[in-house]
């Protein structure tokens, strides 16, 4: 990612509130796979992290090679990661079916 764009994410990061809280219990398999589906859905998302800063560094570097997310930030607890959407099949779209009055 360039610069302008890593700017662009922090903008776009300013107003965003923490998504998930991770607490005295760490990063467990619950939180992480509620970080995949954060990620699914919102690509740009907000971390709260309540540790020790050393514990936190090692629990953010986690999270970004466990998600193949890009860390855009990290100010005290909030860490912000940014993960590209991936691509979804396009749905089929719905089969015309007749209304009982014989219009569509």
């Amino acid at each position: 990612m360039n610069p302008e764009q890593l700017k662009q994410m922090k903008t776009k990061a300013h107003d965003l509130k923490p998504v998930i809280m991770i607490g005295q219990a760490g990063l467990t398999e619950a939180v992480s796979k509620e970080i995949e589906l954060a990620l699914d859905t919102h690509e740009l998302i907000k971390i709260k992290i309540r540790a020790e800063r050393d514990e936190r560094k090692l629990i953010q570097q986690h999270i970004c090679t466990e998600t193949q997310a890009e860390l855009i930030q990290s100010i005290g607890q909030v860490v912000v990661i940014y993960r590209k959407k991936p691509e979804q099949a396009k749905k089929k779209p719905a089969p015309h079916t007749r209304r009982r009055d014989g219009t569509r």
